[in-house]
C-alpha cells in the first residue's frame, strides 16, 4: 500500500461571495520513503495540497489517507517557507520541542537533540536563541526539529526560498544526508526546477489554479547527487527545459483567465 494516497481532491474557497476552485481532481500515490519535489505557478495550491495533507486545511471533495506504521510517532511534521521556530526557546529548546510535548523519556530527548543539532552544524549554537542566528541557521533548526519529531511523513513548503544560493546548496546536501538515512516520505514545494532536479525521486508538475497534477516525472539519475552534475548532464538538462516550457505555459495561461 503507498504511503499516501489522494483521490480525486477538490478544494474551494468562499472569497467576497463567490467560490474559487482551488485545487480541482488531485489523484496521486506517494511511496514510503519517497522525496517527491510539487512544482507549479504561483497560485496553483501548492501549499493548500501540503495544508490539507497536515490536516491544517479540510478536502472540499475527495479523500485523502496516509498509512501510520506506528502509532507512537506523530503523522506529519510541516517545515514552513518562513521559519517556524519558537522566539523564546533557545535552539535546544526549539528541536527537542516536539519529543518533549510527547512526553518521552528524557535521557532520548537529549540523545536525539543532540544527534540532529550535529547534523545541521548547531551543536556550538545551542545555547543561542532565533535573534541571533542567521536566516539559513534558523531553518537548520526547523529541519532538525521536523526529523527529530520523527514523523510517518514530513512537508516542506519552499523551506530554502528566501536564502542565498550557497546557503540553500548547504542546506540542500544537509536535507539529502539525513533523508537518506532517515528514509522519511517527503513531500516538498519549490519553485526551482535545479532544486527539483537536485533532490527529488519524482516530479509532480501542476496547472495554473485550479491546481491539478498534469504531469508525473521520475528522476532516474544516482544518488548521490551534486548540482554540477545535475546541470551537466543531458537527460536532466531535457527534463529541465520540460518543466520551464511547462511553468512559462502556464503562467501565460493564467493571465488569461
Amino acid at each position: 500500500m503507498s504511503k499516501i494516497e489522494i483521490n480525486q481532491l477538490s478544494k474551494k474557497f468562499i472569497k467576497r461571495d463567490k467560490f474559487i476552485d482551488a485545487l480541482q481532481d488531485i489523484t496521486l500515490s506517494i511511496q514510503q520513503g519517497e522525496f517527491v519535489c510539487l512544482l507549479g505557478p504561483s497560485g496553483c495550491g501548492k501549499t493548500t495540497l501540503l495544508r490539507i495533507l497536515a490536516n491544517l486545511e479540510k478536502t472540499t471533495t475527495g479523500d485523502v489517507f496516509i498509512q501510520q506504521l506506528d502509532k507512537e510517532k506523530p503523522l506529519q511534521s510541516m517545515v514552513f517557507q518562513e521559519n517556524g521556530i519558537i522566539p523564546w526557546l533557545t535552539v535546544e529548546e526549539n528541536v527537542a520541542f516536539g519529543l518533549k510535548m510527547r512526553h518521552l523519556p528524557r535521557a532520548y530527548i537529549k540523545e536525539r537533540t543532540e544527534f540532529y543539532l550535529s547534523k545541521v552544524g548547531l551543536t556550538n549554537f545551542k545555547r543561542l536563541y532565533p535573534k541571533e542566528l542567521s536566516g539559513g541557521m534558523k531553518q537548520r533548526v526547523s529541519i532538525a526539529r521536523a526529523f527529530a519529531n520523527d514523523p510517518e511523513i514530513l512537508l516542506m513548503d519552499e523551506p530554502f526560498a528566501a536564502l542565498d544560493e550557497q546557503n540553500k546548496f548547504i542546506l540542500q546536501e544537509e536535507l539529502l544526508s539525513i533523508w537518506q538515512e532517515t528514509k522519511k516520505t517527503v513531500l516538498f514545494i519549490t519553485h526551482s526546477i535545479d532544486e527539483a532536479l537536485l533532490l527529488s525521486d519524482r516530479i509532480l508538475l501542476m496547472s495554473s489554479q485550479p491546481g491539478t497534477i498534469v504531469k508525473d516525472i521520475t528522476i532516474e539519475m544516482e544518488r548521490p547527487r551534486s548540482i554540477e552534475k545535475v546541470r551537466s548532464d543531458s537527460t536532466m538538462t531535457d527534463i529541465f527545459l520540460d518543466v520551464w516550457e511547462h511553468l512559462q505555459s502556464e503562467v501565460k495561461q493564467a493571465r488569461l483567465k
